[in-house]
């Protein structure tokens, strides 16, 4: 299974769980594809994590329309997002802040697109 197919999978069981928890409030899910980091802008690349490579998946729940939206991080952002969760389990940043209004900016685009 390449990263593609293994993100697909993993955002389908996170919209079967958001949907369990959350009902019709959830409607959708997508992908932000785009390179870059939407906590930064820097290039998504991978951080470590219990001693081994890996890439930061995350989902936000876009409320204003509905939408689980997917994203990677880059290793920079992740770190600091985890040693954050250390510190204040549960607390949001101003990092979660950024993101949160880039990936809405990123899925309105996506969505005036489709209306082009």
């Amino acid at each position: 299974m390449n990263v593609q197919e293994h993100v697909e999978v993993l955002l389908a069981d996170l919209f079967v769980r958001s949907r369990a928890q959350f009902g019709d409030a959830i409607k959708g899910f997508w992908f932000y594809e785009p390179d870059p980091c939407p906590g930064c802008g820097r290039t998504i690349d991978k951080m470590r994590y219990k001693g081994q490579d890996a890439l930061s998946l995350n989902a936000y729940i876009y409320r204003a329309r509905g939408m689980l939206i997917g994203y990677f991080l880059c290793g920079q952002c992740a770190e600091v997002i985890v040693r954050a969760a250390r510190r204040q389990p549960g607390k949001e940043t101003s990092l979660h802040k950024t993101i949160e209004v880039n990936l809405g900016q990123a899925y309105e685009r996506h969505i005036n697109s489709l209306d082009a």
